[in-house]
């Protein structure tokens, strides 16, 4: 059991999905864009799936095409949906999902991370707060996290390292945190590296 609800975004292959969900993960995500570098297409989904049943899927969607997002969800039937819009969500929570709204850190100022929370916190089930480029979480973003943490339901995607992770956890009041899986190294091999080191640490 971990110590904290964990997410992991972005899985392309079945070493990761499986190790993660042996750890107790609370949520595996995919990327269903056929653009983008981590995308998984549906038969290899399909095939990854059935290995980690009972844990939920997140389809991870970039589109800001409402037509083209029912058709990912129909085509990968994902358990929770992660869109990268907020303007989408009153839309998107007709079909019934957990919504994911992925708000980057490095593009968003606090003022405008605050008023997206304040907007849209009732059709969201989490806010993720990443960021693709690496991220120092200094005193004023902390201070900000941690207000927004006690009125939403943030998962922290950035600025997590083991060394790190549980004084972190224990300084800001955030619902969880997500990682990101890696590549393979070759079929059926990967080094987890950081990933497991997180995960090991966060490991009763």
């Amino acid at each position: 059991m971990l110590k904290t609800f964990v997410k992991i975004s972005a899985i392309t292959n079945l070493s990761d999905a499986r190790y993660c969900a042996g750890m107790g993960v609370d949520m595996l995500g995919f990327v269903m864009d056929a653009d983008a570098p981590d995308y998984v297409d549906p038969k290899r989904f399909a095939e990854m799936r059935q290995w980690v049943a009972g844990v939920p899927i997140v389809g991870e969607t970039g589109s800001t095409d409402p037509e083209t997002i029912e058709t990912l969800l129909d085509t990968y039937q994902p358990d929770a949906l992660q869109v990268d819009e907020s303007v989408l969500l009153p839309y998107l929570a007709t079909f019934g999902k957990p919504l994911l709204l992925r708000i980057d850190l490095t593009h968003s100022t606090l003022e405008q991370l605050a008023a997206v929370c304040a907007t849209a916190h009732e059709h969201v089930a989490y806010f993720l707060l990443d960021s693709r480029a690496p991220l120092h979480l200094d005193d004023e973003l902390k201070a900000a996290l941690q207000q927004l943490a006690r009125s939403y339901p943030i998962l922290l995607g950035a600025g997590i390292v083991a060394d790190t992770v549980l004084d972190l956890l224990a300084e800001l009041p955030v619902r969880g945190i997500a990682l990101r899986g890696g590549d393979e190294d070759r079929p059926g091999s990967r080094d987890f590296g950081a990933l497991m080191d997180v995960l090991e640490v966060m490991s009763d």
